[in-house]
């Protein structure tokens, strides 16, 4: 089998830096990711950046339909020839972020398996999580530091963190060294698997105005929540201790130190005083 760099070369191809292009070639990895996805018998599929197709063939025979999502059209004589024989796989020439995942996957339950552009590993997941039919898993290689920030516990949340919590239940399930890739990134990766929920926890009635409120409390790094959240949402202190107070939150206390309980009081406390 021929590695991704001999591959390349004979398509005259260099990896672009600007795309993120690391491929995973170690088999012993690809074979484990696949196996920590936990794909159901007759699988619906949906691999982003497929690359030189290395995960895509171990995807194919076990898969009922496999949609691949690929911008770089350098590498088409590659992937097309090694996936000719399966005729349940589809090919998307097209950049992610500009693709309506609705339309290509239907209201099918569907699972991702990837291994993600780690420039826009943050952009993508929350592209996924707020489809109108998001996955019902996520098995996805991530850069080691993004897969800690969204596995992270109270003391240590982020945006990140609390979106994903938000919508799954996330678990680091691989850590990689950067020799299982070509060309070998400066950075660590993890796999990550996200087990999706059919609703999302904690419940709230407006899910644009839960994060409004989220993003606002992160917004302002080292600070009182009291002040972020009347900062970035344009309010007094005092009103925004009342919430904090009527939803049992220590205004003192900051933004990576809640759980997502306590989010959701903020949130529930936030409407009631809105509508008196």
């Amino acid at each position: 089998m021929s590695s991704p760099k001999q591959l390349l070369e004979s398509l005259g191809i260099t990896p672009k830096k600007s795309l993120g292009q690391n491929y995973l070639h170690d088999p012993q990895t690809l074979d484990k990711i696949v196996e920590n996805a936990q794909l159901p018998p007759e699988s619906t599929v949906l691999e982003i950046g497929a690359g030189l197709g290395a995960l895509s063939v171990r995807l194919a025979p076990i898969t009922k339909r496999l949609v691949l999502v690929e911008t770089d059209t350098r590498v088409q004589p590659v992937l097309t020839e090694k996936l000719s024989n399966y005729s349940h796989v589809e090919i998307h020439w097209a950049d992610i972020l500009e693709t309506d995942i609705d339309a290509i996957m239907g209201k099918a339950p569907y699972h991702v398996v990837a291994n993600l552009p780690y420039y826009i590993t943050s952009a993508i997941v929350r592209q996924l999580l707020e489809a109108q039919n998001p996955p019902q898993s996520m098995t996805i290689t991530v850069q080691k530091e993004v897969a800690e920030r969204m596995v992270a516990t109270p003391n240590n949340m982020s945006l990140l963190s609390v979106s994903v919590q938000f919508f799954g239940e996330p678990r680091i399930v691989m850590r990689l060294n950067p020799g299982v890739f070509w060309p070998a990134p400066e950075v660590s990766s993890a796999v990550v698997y996200i087990d999706l929920r059919k609703r999302p926890l904690p419940s709230v009635e407006n899910q644009e105005q839960f994060f409004k409120i989220v993003r606002a409390g992160f917004g302002q790094k080292r600070k009182q929540l009291k002040n972020a959240l009347a900062r970035g949402l344009g309010l007094s202190s005092d009103e925004v201790e009342a919430w904090l107070q009527n939803a049992g939150v220590q205004p003192t206390r900051r933004a990576e130190t809640l759980t997502l309980s306590e989010w959701a009081k903020i949130y529930h406390t936030a409407s009631l005083f809105n509508k008196s």
